[in-house]
């Protein structure tokens, strides 16, 4: 696929004063406030019906893990019949699902309530790498799909920032079935302002390689390394999740819980917007790599294991950094991708990312206890994205830049 490295000439304003850019970033943000929405209210539901928090939290586990298995499947499924067909059936199916939870008992039917819940995590339509994949229409200077790009990437923590807090509010006022069916509304509404875009309605797929079309991105072996590598910043985001759940228990300040994630993601907005703003010298890889172990060192500082003001403050570090690899790895997708197969590519890779965040989770529970090694869960993770990325460099190299 055509691709160039040129610096980003101009601010985020102008980018976003292009036609359809705004609505584009406004409706995906929208529609994938189920993402941090779901987990917390399914907690709080559970919570009401009887249910244990352990089975709660494994619930919300299968619904992450689901999410982003899905995600490559509706991908490929874009790639092959457009934007319109699939993502408007996913989304009924999500809803649909997502409406029928409160009518369901997760004590006395778990095994339907968690159907029906791996049901909406598979079916949640692929709304990130869709809009990703108009960028190349919408802007047709790189210049300035680099920087919608980074701007896109470190938005998206702004879900993490106003979903669970919203859950919250709504549980307050009106309880968790409400709670549920607010979070399955606000998914159809942003799904309805991004699918009902002309530049979505008329995206068209294109042609597939059938050299590649079984394994589609994966034929190529610098991706797979590249996605591999990026299971390893999901994992040092999921760690991170529970390592500051942990913190608020230890020192007993509840607030902590979200305020030290909360501040990754207000980084990772900062870092964005900078990142979209400059020119950076070097090939895409080197620029990858750099950003990458960038990323690493700033979550070395969790090895100092902070206290609770401390720690707020340090967790805005990673954030800054975040934007950065995740926007290289995007680009490299589009160069390396197959003909056909970028929205799939896309895919994998935001599944790559949510794949390790589950497997953090998991990792960094057994480890809550021991504040020093669950500190360095996180520094261990994007450790290994690092380690990937350079060992695999001439795999991931993109030609000509």
């Amino acid at each position: 696929m055509p691709h160039t490295t040129a610096p980003v000439a101009g601010k985020p304003g102008p980018v976003l004063a292009q036609p359809y850019v705004s609505r584009l970033l406004a409706g995906t943000l929208i529609g994938r406030l189920p993402t941090g929405m779901v987990p917390v209210a399914v907690l709080l539901l559970v919570g009401a019906q009887g249910g244990s928090l352990s089975t709660a939290g494994m619930l919300c586990a299968v619904y992450g893990l689901a999410s982003a298995l899905g995600q490559p499947l509706l991908g490929r499924l874009v790639d092959r019949r457009g934007q319109t067909v699939v993502a408007t059936l996913a989304v009924l199916v999500t809803s649909l699902a997502l409406l029928a939870l409160p009518r369901l008992n997760s004590a006395q039917e778990p095994a339907l309530f968690g159907s029906v819940l791996v049901l909406a995590g598979l079916s949640t339509p692929p709304l990130e790498a869709n809009v990703r994949a108009l960028w190349p229409s919408v802007l047709p200077n790189p210049s300035q799909q680099r920087a919608a790009l980074a701007l896109d990437t470190g938005s998206q923590g702004l879900i993490f920032i106003a979903g669970p807090p919203l859950v919250v509010a709504l549980t307050a006022l009106a309880g968790p079935a409400p709670a549920i069916t607010a979070t399955a509304l606000l998914g159809l509404a942003g799904a309805v302002i991004v699918l009902t875009a002309a530049p979505s309605r008329s995206w068209q797929p294109h042609a597939t390689n059938s050299s590649s079309s079984f394994l589609g991105p994966l034929h190529h072996l610098g991706l797979v390394a590249l996605f591999t590598a990026l299971a390893g910043t999901g994992i040092a985001l999921g760690a991170h999740t529970v390592w500051a759940v942990a913190l608020a228990d230890r020192t007993g300040t509840a607030l902590l819980s979200g305020l030290v994630p909360a501040a990754l993601s207000v980084g990772s907005l900062i870092g964005g917007t900078v990142y979209g703003r400059r020119t950076w010298p070097g090939s895409l890889t080197a620029q990858l790599t750099a950003a990458a172990l960038a990323f690493t060192l700033g979550w070395s500082v969790l090895l100092t294991n902070p206290g609770p003001g401390l720690a707020v403050g340090l967790s805005v570090l990673p954030g800054l950094f975040l934007t950065a690899p995740v926007t290289s790895s995007f680009l490299t997708v589009d160069a390396l991708a197959p003909a056909g197969t970028t929205t799939e590519a896309y895919a994998w890779l935001i599944a790559a990312i949510g794949i390790g965040q589950a497997a953090g989770t998991a990792l960094a529970g057994p480890l809550a206890t021991h504040p020093h090694l669950a500190g360095a869960l996180p520094c261990a993770g994007a450790l290994f994205t690092v380690s990937v990325i350079v060992f695999a460099r001439r795999q991931i190299h993109v030609p000509g830049t």
